[in-house]
Formats: structure tokens, C-alpha cells, sequence
């Protein structure tokens, strides 16, 4: 009888070499990757479809300290992206842009273009008393208090897996 599978014995195994890394990163690392256009969205990907209640749970996830998931970058000079451009140099999101963008939108305030092609703000308050979060609307008195606060508290306390090359 004949039994096919991984063996020791170097000549029924061919492996090939790891084409991926997983790393850990802090928020802040991938907040500053934001910033200074390291990471990139690809053409192929899809507006930014989540509701603020899904941004404030994921705001919550990170605050308490559970997983979120891992985020899948790839480095290839030659991709088109969103605006454009091409992507010399810069960390291709593949999977995690909705998280992206929702940290992007939430943390950093920086407006993201919707599934309707509109851009919108994305605002997330946390009450340190309570330890709870909610969406704020502009205007409304505690919003810049809170959400600065919201802002302080999951950048001090969380990190994002990612994995690529």
C-alpha cells in the first residue's frame, strides 16, 4: 500500500519558500502608515460601506483588547490605486480596509468616501466614567472632549496584525 503526503525524507518533499510574514503592529504604527501614504487602497476595492455602529464596536474590540483580525498588505510597484497613481513603494491594502478606513475615519478624522461616492466624517466619542463609546454627531458639546479622549485611549491600548511582504 502506497500513502501519499508530507514525509522527512528530502526527496519525496519539494517545499517552496514562505512567500508571507505576519507581524504585529501598534495602532499607531498603522496610523502613521495612514498619514505619510504608506499604505495604499487599490483601485479594485470597494467604498466604505460600514455604519458608525460597526466603527464603535470595533473601537470597543480594540479598547477591550480583543482580536480584530489581520490586515493583508503586498508591496507591488505596479498596481493602480484609487487615486490613480501607481503604488511605488507602498503597502497595497488587500484585506482590512474597512477596519482601515474606519480607524482612519475615527482616529485620525480623516473623511472616506461612502458607498454612495459621498464623503463622510466618522465620529466616536468614549466616556472614560462609563468606559463605553457612542457616535456624535458635529455640534453636539461633548464630541470633541470624548472623541479626543476615544482617540487617546485605543491608541494606547491596542494593536493590528498584519501580514504581507
Amino acid at each position: 500500500m502506497e500513502q501519499t503526503g508530507l514525509s522527512n525524507k528530502s526527496t519525496n518533499v519539494t517545499m517552496s519558500t514562505q512567500r508571507y510574514s505576519v507581524t504585529p503592529h501598534p495602532i499607531e504604527t498603522l496610523m502613521t502608515w495612514v498619514k505619510s501614504g504608506e499604505i495604499a487602497i487599490p483601485e479594485i476595492q470597494r467604498p466604505f460601506v460600514w455604519e458608525a455602529t460597526k466603527v464603535r464596536n470595533l473601537l470597543d474590540s480594540l479598547y477591550q483588547g480583543y482580536p480584530v483580525g489581520y490586515l493583508i498588505a503586498w508591496r507591488n510597484h505596479a498596481v493602480k490605486l484609487k487615486d490613480g497613481t501607481t503604488s511605488a513603494g507602498k503597502r497595497i491594502l488587500i484585506d482590512g480596509q474597512q477596519r482601515v478606513s474606519a480607524l482612519m475615519a475615527s482616529l485620525l478624522g480623516i473623511e472616506v468616501l461612502n458607498d454612495d461616492y459621498e464623503t463622510v466624517q466618522i465620529r466616536i466619542a468614549f466616556n472614560p466614567q462609563e468606559e463605553s463609546l457612542r457616535g456624535v454627531e458635529p455640534g453636539d458639546p461633548e464630541e470633541r472632549g470624548l472623541a479626543a479622549r476615544c482617540r487617546q485611549s485605543v491608541r494606547s491600548s491596542s494593536e493590528l496584525v498584519s501580514a504581507g511582504q
